[in-house]
Order: C-alpha cells, then structure tokens, then sequence
C-alpha cells in the first residue's frame, strides 16, 4: 500500500494487494464491469495469493491467534462469493468490495506487521525466497 514501507519478504504480496484495492474500490463503487473485473483477478492472482498466505503467511503466526482467525475466516467468505460470482449467482458487489477493501488493509496494517515483527532477517529472507518460488 502507498506510503508503507514493507519488508522486501511481503512486497510481492503487498503488490497483489494494491491491485485488490483497485478492484475493491471499482465494486464498491458499483461499476459496471466491476464483478467481471474482480473474477479477472480472482483467476490471476487473488486465489493464487491466498494460497501463498495461508501456507507461507499464517503459518509464521499462532494459528490460534485471532489476527490469523479473522484472516482466514475471509478468505473463506471471500473466496465463496467468488465462487458464487464465477457461476452467475447473485452476489452483493458492493458488500463484496467492502470486505475486500477491509481484508487487505487489516493485512496489510496488521497482519504482516505481526509476521515481521516475529522473524528476524534471516528469517524474513527464507519468507521471501519461498514467497517468491511461490
């Protein structure tokens, strides 16, 4: 996100999570092509990055941990409204940008802050070379 300064470990997700701004703002605002756009994403790197989260990301956290809890709570809710969206069931869009909008900025305002602060270099340096074999 602008104006964050993030670990080199986390940039590539921090990238993806800009984009997810983008495509938040654009359903949130109703736009027409909004949903189409956010299954293009979806498909390109939104549930490929939730995988990279959840079996690199999480893991360096307590599992247990209510951060991580909330984190994988929406990426369920997340990823079944995309699955909704991919097989033309109807989905709330706007509800939708708004949980994404929230989501990525709880990850990014809270969530890595809490995995940088548990690593130490070399530990977000292996973080970021499987981030980036990811």
């Amino acid at each position: 996100m602008p104006g964050m300064r993030r670990e080199a470990a986390l940039q590539p997700l921090s990238r993806d999570h800009h984009v997810a701004l983008e495509v938040a703002l654009r359903l949130r605002r109703d736009e027409a092509g909004a949903a189409e756009r956010f299954l293009l994403f979806w498909q390109d790197a939104g549930r490929h990055h939730f995988h990279v989260e959840e079996d690199l990301i999480f893991p360096v956290l307590d599992d247990g941990a209510e951060e991580v809890q909330r984190a994988v709570r929406e990426h369920a809710a997340i990823r079944r409204r995309a699955h909704q969206l991919a097989h033309g069931d109807a989905v709330d869009t706007i509800a939708l940008g708004e949980l994404l909008n929230e989501h990525v900025r709880f990850e990014e305002r809270v969530l890595f802050g809490l995995v940088e602060e548990a690593l130490d270099a070399a530990g977000l340096e292996a973080l970021g070379a499987a981030v980036e074999a990811a």
